[in-house]
């Protein structure tokens, strides 16, 4: 079976934050756990160098776009290697690679009778003279009243057009835009109602999308599907591939999508692979995303798919609810956030990996304490899994010369491991994740009161035999879960197969029926002294 994992692509305006990475990491887990299954896995991501956000930073910089999305391209490319997210292709939307398969795309929807031009009234600024992409337009949602964007309320998310607004501004000159006519491309979204109320029910019944996903998506079934504009004034983008259009740009909610097929072709071009295999019906694909992007992943995305026809349509989707911070709504512009470079400079990247894991919102909104985060570190980490790790190799360093031989395995601690592989599995394939490391933790812990209840510290003195037994079923519990750990803590894990000397590729259980030398046993975590919750807390909103 082909696994192909696509993790939403952030907007390259500013630097990310601990919300991203909450919503993204999901698709690392997915990704490094189907590799350890033996399975073909394609996963691809990328940064959105094409958006509106962009060109606002821009001009509040006075520079260029481009300098602006190479800059936070740079440093999202850097932060996801240090967190160890394993990307087959993390790309760029102002790639050629990727301007090419849009383009291609929307002439696949032109000709295949899906797009259609229109004149229609789009929003115009008189004091800046210029069309105005959505996100420029600010002002009050007239579904809920919220203070809302353009092109989204996030407050009841609403799918919006900058016009419906009430007390609408330029977000360039403050001035309130106009309505003027201009001609566009339309994409039949309505025509696609039916096929899409189906394949929604085809996921529900199945169970393989999250709750969030389904109701909001049902929402917007309900209400009945608009078509949607396909084209923009833009000042960046991917250019309309259309005689007489070739000053207007392909509208970012079918170009930032159409992400997913460029970098599985970008992909497949820099490594001689074939992309097809990733997008047949012997695929099962998996869309890791925010609850904000979940209409563009199961309603926009789709209908794109059907119009182009023979593609594999999304259907596990991974949507998250929001991460708050101390209790308050995460604010960039309030600098009410945990920026990503931020805390990779100070924290170990499985701490933060762990904490988003454990604490992911999944089911509804979660929030990130510093006070949390340093007792998690601490308490579970470094207390249970590290201690575990640390004081069962330093006995065997000490008092076996750092020599692990084969010996009787506790026939119940087996057990329990080779049920875990099953367990942990269907818990990942399923998008359980918080589930599947609490299960994982709770088995450290098991093993921790096992080496306590065993005593090895007597019976290396009276019976060395049951003190080598101990120590033996310890040690292959450890190697078994530097296995089982690796999709949610890849460091740690590398590191103690390290120290053991053996590299396990593969998601099954490992008897350990070899001598084993241990080298270089050192701590895998260090306690964070509590004194930085205050400090961590005082920079919020500074």
């Amino acid at each position: 079976m082909s696994i192909f994992i696509g993790g939403a692509w952030p907007y390259a305006n500013g630097s990310l934050h601990i919300g991203h990475i909450a919503s993204l990491l999901p698709g690392d887990i997915l990704a490094r756990y189907y590799r350890l299954k033996g399975e073909d896995v394609l996963y691809v991501s990328g940064s959105d160098c094409n958006g509106t956000p962009i060109s606002i930073r821009a001009i509040q910089e006075n520079v260029p776009a481009h300098v602006i999305a190479d800059r936070y391209h740079k440093e999202f490319t850097d932060s996801f290697q240090k967190l160890g997210f394993s990307y087959d292709c993390y790309t760029r939307t102002d790639h050629p690679h990727h301007h090419q398969a849009v383009q291609d795309i929307f002439l696949s929807l032109l000709e295949n009778g899906f797009l259609y031009e229109k004149e229609t009234l789009q929003a115009y600024c008189g004091h800046c003279q210029q069309f105005l992409p959505d996100r420029y337009v600010e002002g009050i949602c007239p579904i809920c009243s919220a203070h809302a964007r353009g092109d989204q309320c996030d407050a009841c998310a609403s799918i919006l057009d900058p016009l419906w607004l009430t007390d609408k501004k330029c977000k360039l000159c403050g001035h309130e835009p106009l309505g003027k006519l201009t001609g566009h491309y339309y994409f039949e979204l309505s025509a696609l109602q039916e096929q899409l109320e189906v394949y929604v029910k085809k996921a529900e019944d199945a169970q393989v999308w999250r709750d969030n996903a389904i109701k909001l998506t049902q929402r917007y079934l309900s209400e009945g599907l608009l078509d949607r504009s396909a084209t923009r004034d833009l000042p960046i983008g991917v250019p309309v591939p259309v005689k007489g259009y070739e000053e207007k740009k392909i509208y970012v909610w079918i170009e930032a999508v159409s992400g997913y097929l460029s970098a599985s072709k970008q992909w497949s071009d820099e490594n001689q692979q074939d992309w097809l295999k990733f997008w047949d019906g012997d695929t099962r694909a998996y869309y890791v995303h925010g609850k904000d992007n979940i209409p563009f992943h199961s309603i926009i995305w789709p209908g794109i798919l059907m119009g182009l026809g023979g593609l594999k349509l999304p259907d596990r989707m991974i949507s998250s609810e929001y991460l708050t911070i101390e209790k308050k709504k995460l604010s960039t512009s309030g600098n009410w956030a945990v920026w990503v470079p931020d805390i990779l400079k100070d924290y170990h990247p499985d701490s933060i990996r762990y904490f988003l894991t454990i604490n992911a919102p999944e089911k509804r909104d979660t929030d990130f304490s510093w006070r949390e985060f340093i007792r998690s570190h601490n308490s579970e980490l470094l207390g249970a899994f590290g201690n575990l790790v640390n004081r069962t190799f330093k006995f065997i360093e000490k008092s076996f010369s750092s020599i692990v031989r084969p010996a009787v395995l506790d026939h119940e601690v087996e057990r329990e491991i080779k049920q875990l592989y099953q367990t942990i599995s269907s818990q990942i394939e399923s998008g359980q994740f918080k589930a599947a490391l609490d299960h994982l933790f709770s088995f450290i812990r098991r093993i921790n009161k096992f080496f306590d209840e065993q005593k090895p510290w007597i019976s290396v003195k009276e019976n060395t035999a049951d003190c080598e037994k101990t120590l033996f079923t310890c040690t292959v519990a450890i190697a078994n879960l530097s296995i089982l750990l690796q999709p949610f803590l890849p460091f740690s894990s590398n590191e103690i197969q390290e120290i053991m000397g053996f590299y396990a590729d593969a998601w099954t259980y490992t008897p350990l029926d070899s001598v084993i030398e241990l080298s270089d046993v050192k701590p895998l975590f260090e306690r964070i002294d509590l004194s930085r919750i205050e400090e961590e807390v005082s920079r919020l909103g500074s």
